[in-house]
């Protein structure tokens, strides 16, 4: 198998970081160069925490590409900077894989008709964790048998966006399933605003936002005399590496955009 050029947006976040080490060691993985917003012109061997990486820094990612012709961009940044990222790698014929969550449906829309055109393939995924994965195929079909559900999702307090994007993509799944059914009491009255959290098709999600959490989130499901938990937890962010490999090497067979990690997990 010939190697799969790849460019790494965001190297210095800690997913970034665990995206490099990942290109780094697999076999059939090259990593020509990084995207970060500073340290242009150095290497990543000069940063701390990636000693024998001689790999070059650009903050210009036409150039970037330009010079190294890559077949895949891992871009784990920033919405506002994934989109930019995400739209550029594609007029330049490379592959996106984009961890970034908080893209809009208009987003969505544009990248798709831009990876017709194109005819490349695009993986943007809210979460890499098979496991999260597997937690929002599962709660889509539990939903099938339980009409009245809450999402409660759990992060570190240095997320920006909030509700988590795998709590919208849950919401979401369990809605293609779901007759809309506004829960609680039709009397129900917040005492102090925002207690029930976000509505979704009647459905409340729930954000918490913690130092110390990672990346966690249950779905609970009630009916007359039972409830149904569903729960998924990410304790270092070495668990989404493999979601994001089997993006990769996904991706090089695709030429369309796919939204979401299940959409390529049997």
């Amino acid at each position: 198998m010939s190697n799969i050029k790849i460019v790494v947006a965001g190297p210095r976040g800690r997913m970034g970081r665990e995206a490099v080490q990942l290109v780094a060691r697999t076999e059939n993985y090259q990593l020509v160069a990084v995207i970060d917003h500073k340290h242009s012109g150095k290497t990543l061997a000069e940063l701390d925490g990636f000693t024998g990486l001689e790999t070059p820094i650009y903050d210009n990612i036409e150039q970037c590409f330009q010079e190294h012709k890559p077949d895949v961009l891992i871009d784990l940044t920033t919405p506002e900077v994934g989109m930019y990222h995400t739209k550029t790698a594609l007029q330049y014929g490379v592959r996106p894989v984009v961890g970034t969550t908080g893209f809009s449906v208009d987003d969505l829309a544009e990248l798709d008709d831009l990876c017709k055109e194109k005819e490349l393939g695009c993986i943007i995924a809210p979460n890499f964790a098979v496991g999260a994965v597997l937690m929002m195929k599962f709660s889509k079909l539990a939903a099938k048998y339980f009409q009245d559900v809450e999402i409660i999702e759990l992060h570190h307090d240095q997320k920006l966006d909030a509700p988590s994007g795998t709590a919208v993509k849950t919401a979401q799944m369990i809605s293609e399933v779901r007759e809309e059914k506004q829960q609680g009491h039709h009397n129900e009255k917040e005492t102090i605003q925002g207690a029930r959290g976000a509505n979704f098709d009647g459905m409340h999600i729930h954000s918490v936002r913690l130092p110390g959490l990672i990346a966690h989130q249950q779905v609970l499901f009630g009916s007359e005399g039972q409830t149904l938990t569903i729960r998924h937890d990410s304790y270092n962010r070495a668990s989404f590496m493999s979601g994001v490999k089997l993006a990769v090497d996904t991706v090089m067979n695709l030429e369309t955009l796919v939204y979401g990690l299940e959409n390529i997990i049997e």
